[in-house]
């Protein structure tokens, strides 16, 4: 009898740690794409103008709010401290390779080097005429989006473990709806306040970019959050309903992993 107990708790300790690494997964990845796909590319969603790097990292406060309901602060945490250390990696990664040289002209591929019709200011306060590398405009565009990546992320992410668990205290674990959206948009704020501000910083110093025009971005990402939030109450409420049967957490091991 002991050893089918252990073979069942194996296999559901098993169970358990896939279900955290897929969320693990989720939450990495879309703090991934922000970073890499960034402000390449700013899209129009209604009212709002979005960065494609925003699309995907709502899911990152979902998967970080399943993982503090169903196995605590502590593994919420090391997953956010992960992710900062993924940070650090991406951007020093990107600054080695746009430090090493190109390869000779006569042997560069014909996508490498873009003709520009006019002169371009990026992000980071330069300017640039007549050609430049495909890399370097990436480097550019996507490097101070990783910068203030990192700063909002710390101040962010684990603003809202923090939140949810301060509210999860004060109402006595009842209330679920309340730590979800209650965590989710003080840090989303946050978010997108830093975000914003960081990237585009220089651009407002040099005069290129106006307060207006930051405080569109900074109020339509928020309101995308928000959106987002709201409507991620009810996955949030599936998810921890149906994975806690899957995961079959009792009242006193839920939370506490």
């Amino acid at each position: 009898m002991s050893a089918t107990t252990a073979i069942i708790s194996d296999e559901l300790r098993e169970r358990r740690e896939r279900v955290f690494l897929v969320l693990a997964g989720f939450f990495l990845c879309a703090m991934t794409m922000l970073n890499i796909i960034g402000i390449t590319r700013f899209i129009q969603l209604g009212p709002m103008a979005l960065a494609v790097g925003v699309l995907p990292y709502p899911l990152t406060f979902l998967c970080t709010d399943l993982i503090s309901e169903l196995y605590g602060r502590a593994r919420a945490n090391f997953m956010v401290t992960v992710g900062l250390i993924l940070n650090f990696f991406i951007l020093g990664t990107m600054w080695l390779a746009n430090a090493m040289p190109s390869v000779d002209a006569s042997t560069q591929p014909p996508w490498q080097l873009i003709q520009l019709a006019e002169d371009v200011a990026l992000p980071n306060g330069d300017t640039i005429s007549n050609s430049v590398e495909l890399y370097t405009l990436l480097y550019a565009t996507t490097t101070g989006a990783v910068m203030a990546s990192m700063l909002a992320y710390i101040a962010a992410q684990y603003c809202d473990v923090y939140m949810f668990h301060f509210w999860k205290r004060l109402t006595k674990g009842k209330h679920l709806w309340l730590r979800n959206n209650g965590s989710t948009l003080i840090s989303q704020g946050v978010d997108s306040f830093m975000v914003i501000t960081v990237t585009f910083g220089a651009q407002f110093l040099a005069g290129v970019v106006s307060a207006g025009a930051m405080l569109v971005l900074m109020g339509s990402n928020y309101l995308f959050k928000l959106c987002v939030a709201l409507a991620d109450t009810l996955p949030f409420y599936l998810g921890v309903h149906y994975l806690k049967r899957y995961l079959q957490f009792t009242d006193e091991e839920q939370g506490k992993l």
